[in-house]
């Protein structure tokens, strides 16, 4: 069973291959699976202003052209959303967690919610607009999962927000998570990242995909542990945290998300992009 761990830290970039010898190969295929928000691009005060590093974009883009490297961006916003931001030919787009798949040749995949669920989702979203959309604090309608940012509310009414808002949220049966100044709020459905990892995997790979690619997987939030759980003893994985105690699935923690870029230069290296 996959265990969580204080994982070993990497902090520069000739770690990379220090600590993971060999295990990049140009006779091997690689998948490359990311999250956006906190890795691909820093935290900003405001979702609607984050942005990719220069650097990190261009190698990232050279990366995606790759014959021998699959990427796919799996992300907590709607999938329209991180498809504008990264907006790179060949890239499969996850939204809502992987409930909503959208693979280069615009085919799908969406995790169909049962009615009931959905009906409650549109209740919980008018309440939280109601009670707690105030004080700087604003609900991100994602049409099947929702995000509570209250990063902007005065430090001494965010707890009684967040309290508030996770209450709301369980009594509709959604699922709170805590995320960087935000309440995620995800359907009482088995889907998440991981769930939506293995799925794109196994399309592209087929179902012993195990056996025909590496796996990179890299992420910095709680909801980011599912994929890195299930590909645990699979694939190579990276949390992005700067607590050194933090206790993770991943094989490897980077205390910085500038160390994206020389994640993305170390893979670009052994692949001569």
């Amino acid at each position: 069973m996959p265990e969580k761990q204080i994982a070993p830290v990497i902090s520069r970039l000739e770690e990379f291959e220090k600590n993971l010898p060999g295990y990049l190969d140009t006779h091997n295929k690689l998948a490359i699976l990311l999250d956006y928000d906190g890795t691909l691009a820093p935290i900003a005060d405001n979702p609607n202003k984050t942005k990719m590093p220069v650097e990190l974009e261009a190698i990232l883009r050279r990366l995606a052209k790759h014959p021998q490297i699959f990427m796919a961006v799996i992300s907590g916003r709607a999938l329209r959303d991180v498809h504008a931001l990264v907006n790179i030919d060949g890239v499969t787009f996850a939204g809502n967690h992987g409930l909503e798949i959208e693979y280069p040749d615009g085919s799908r995949h969406d995790f169909e919610l049962p009615g009931e669920i959905q009906r409650n989702y549109t209740a919980m979203v008018d309440e939280l607009k109601e009670c707690v959309e105030k004080n700087g604090a604003w609900v991100e309608d994602k049409r099947v999962s929702l995000t509570f940012h209250y990063r902007d509310t005065p430090a001494h009414l965010k707890d009684e927000l967040k309290q508030l808002a996770t209450e709301i949220c369980q009594r509709h049966g959604f699922r709170p998570n805590q995320a960087h100044e935000a309440i995620e709020a995800k359907p009482p459905v088995d889907w998440n990242k991981g769930e939506a990892a293995l799925h794109i995997l196994k399309t592209k790979f087929g179902p012993n995909w195990a056996d025909e690619v590496r796996v990179v997987f890299a992420g910095d939030d709680t909801t980011d542990e599912d994929a890195m759980r299930v590909l645990q003893g699979l694939g190579r994985s990276f949390r992005i945290a700067a607590d050194a105690q933090i206790q993770t699935f991943a094989d490897f923690r980077l205390p910085k998300q500038d160390l994206m870029t020389d994640l993305l230069k170390w893979i670009s290296t052994v692949y001569v992009c």
